[in-house]
């Protein structure tokens, strides 16, 4: 079922160490960065998602996947996608898959442009990745939603 022209969305830049969250709707089309979960502990990460569903109740949940740059996939793929699995599973939404390719480099450079981007802002980073995620989501056409 495609979401409504009012829908709010989460996504999720999957990492090993930390998960970058943005949100957006569909409504404006546009996206921000919301938090980063920083933890490797399942179970953490799974109670500080739960806790951002309740709160913004989405209607779709949005995950980066992690591509080589010619496109082929790697270790991180697999994980991503298995993370993806989960989340359709826990929350019983659907969820989309979008090719991250660069996003890390992009926020980055956002970052840098204001003057941030150093070591303490890892977490923001990968909020920033999430929201470029999200963005692209948004910025693309897709046959199971509204133009």
């Amino acid at each position: 079922m495609p979401p409504s022209t009012d829908a709010t969305l989460l996504a999720f830049d999957f990492g090993t160490r930390r998960i970058g969250v943005a949100l957006g709707t569909t409504r404006l089309g546009s996206a921000r960065p919301l938090t980063t979960i920083d933890t490797e502990r399942n179970d953490a990460r799974f109670a500080a998602i739960d806790a951002l569903v309740a709160e913004w109740k989405p209607e779709r949940l949005v995950v980066g996947l992690p591509l080589h740059a010619d496109g082929t996939p790697h270790d991180m793929t697999a994980r991503a996608r298995r993370f993806a699995r989960q989340l359709a599973a826990r929350y019983r939404l659907p969820v989309a898959e979008v090719d991250e390719r660069h996003t890390s480099e992009l926020a980055t450079s956002a970052l840098r442009v204001q003057g941030r981007g150093g070591r303490d802002d890892r977490a923001m980073r990968d909020a920033v990745a999430a929201q470029i995620i999200l963005q692209a989501y948004l910025d693309t056409p897709h046959d199971d939603r509204p133009a």
